[in-house]
């Protein structure tokens, strides 16, 4: 009842690991910037399944809510779900906090009647109906009313987009983003002390979460507008060392824990069953929270041992196997290929030529696109000299190295 460690998507762990870059850049520079009315682009957040991309996110924005910010809750994209009537029905919440409702400006109340016909009738029949502003128009200058507001009452509003490559509809998807990026790139005129008249931007924030197939998606077949507007951020494993401060307050404090009787309890971890935990979950953020919640349980005592961590692990390793296989099976036969291939060659032989070889391929260049992409779009490997693994999860399972517990 009282296990701190939580695997699963969109959760945030109360033993949270790493992530400290993407953290800082919420606290440092993009909410900084965005509340001094300074241009700063939405971040789009990619990841393979299990990288914690909404976690991340859903963190930040816990810590925008509390300290005052207007934020929506996380916007799940099923495949096929409308995305302008989920973000307009989000939108309108916002202005709700925002206390447009109760103005008493007409052009604002039309504003509003028209986004609440967009978050009911959706987009497609919003289109077919071909009478007023198209959809992302309205949703655009709704989100400037928001932010003027937001401006008078010093907050900032953060919207999370989450599982973005399921939109499918590319007409709608266009539309979101263009909406959004206009919003971002939106300049108004404020008096500043003195009554001088300065420009400034809106105080909006915008976080894109999903696969990387994304990347494709809305670069490609959206132009450089989404590029110049968002910058694309895509998550790897976690190092060891800040999986290791994550896991110092066992070792040292303690970890306080409520008992059954209303008392409280401290549960400790050995430096052994540190290093065991770390050793297993191989850098991946939900084989990490995983392996601590399997060791927790496994255990009776108010000492996590390293026999707890292995014996927690043998229940949790083919539910761990299948999290690397659902990154594996999302590949292209290329792809998966070229991982297979790098995986079976010594770590100090692992150069282009010889993965190519490796492959029954005449020549690098051919392969070349698909390292390119396991690189800088997938976050799996590192074309380096030699290439190596970013995602160890992957390597230990593709070779001998994947933790086997008996």
């Amino acid at each position: 009842m009282t296990n701190p460690f939580q695997p699963g998507s969109d959760v945030v762990p109360d033993v949270w690991a790493g992530r400290v870059e993407q953290l800082s850049d919420w606290r440092d520079v993009l909410r900084p910037r965005r509340h001094a009315g300074l241009y700063e682009t939405g971040r789009t957040i990619l990841g393979e399944p299990g990288t914690g991309k909404s976690s991340l996110v859903r963190r930040i924005a816990r810590l925008a809510a509390d300290a005052g910010d207007w934020v929506t809750p996380q916007l799940r994209m099923p495949a096929g779900a409308d995305p302008l009537r989920l973000v307009a029905s989000a939108v309108l919440r916002l202005a709700d906090t925002a206390g447009l409702r109760a103005t008493a400006r007409q052009a604002v109340l039309d504003l509003l009647a028209r986004v609440e016909q967009l978050a009911v009738t959706g987009f497609s029949v919003k289109l077919r109906e071909q009478d007023g502003p198209e959809p992302f128009t309205s949703l655009f200058e709704l989100l400037v009313e928001i932010g003027l507001a937001a401006i008078e009452q010093d907050a900032v509003v953060l919207i999370h987009i989450d599982e973005v490559q399921n939109i499918s509809d590319e007409a709608a998807l266009s539309q979101l983003l263009i909406a959004l990026g206009d919003a971002l790139a939106h300049q108004v005129d404020v008096v500043a002390p003195g009554g001088v008249v300065v420009e400034r931007y809106l105080p909006i924030a915008v976080y894109l979460t999903g696969l990387p197939d994304f990347e494709d998606m809305a670069g490609a077949r959206k132009g450089a507008t989404f590029a110049r507007r968002f910058r694309t951020i895509t998550l790897a494993a976690i190092d060891e060392d800040d999986l290791a401060q994550a896991l110092q307050p066992f070792v040292i404090d303690g970890w306080e824990t409520p008992t059954a009787d209303g008392a409280t309890e401290t549960v400790r971890m050995t430096p052994d069953a540190v290093r065991a935990l770390i050793a297993l979950c191989c850098g991946e953020p939900f084989l990490f929270q995983l392996a601590g919640q399997r060791a927790w349980n496994a255990g009776t005592a108010p000492v996590v041992e390293e026999d707890d961590v292995r014996r927690g692990w043998q229940g949790a390793e083919g539910e761990a196997s299948a999290h690397v296989e659902r990154i594996l099976n999302r590949l292209p036969q290329r792809e998966r290929e070229f991982v297979e291939a790098m995986a079976a060659l010594p770590p100090a032989l692992r150069t282009l030529t010889t993965i190519a070889e490796r492959m029954g391929v005449p020549s690098a260049t051919q392969v070349g696109p698909f390292s390119q992409r396991l690189d800088t779009v997938r976050g799996i490997i590192v074309r380096g000299k030699p290439y190596s693994f970013r995602n160890r999860a992957v390597e230990a399972y593709l070779s001998t190295d994947w933790p086997h517990v008996r």
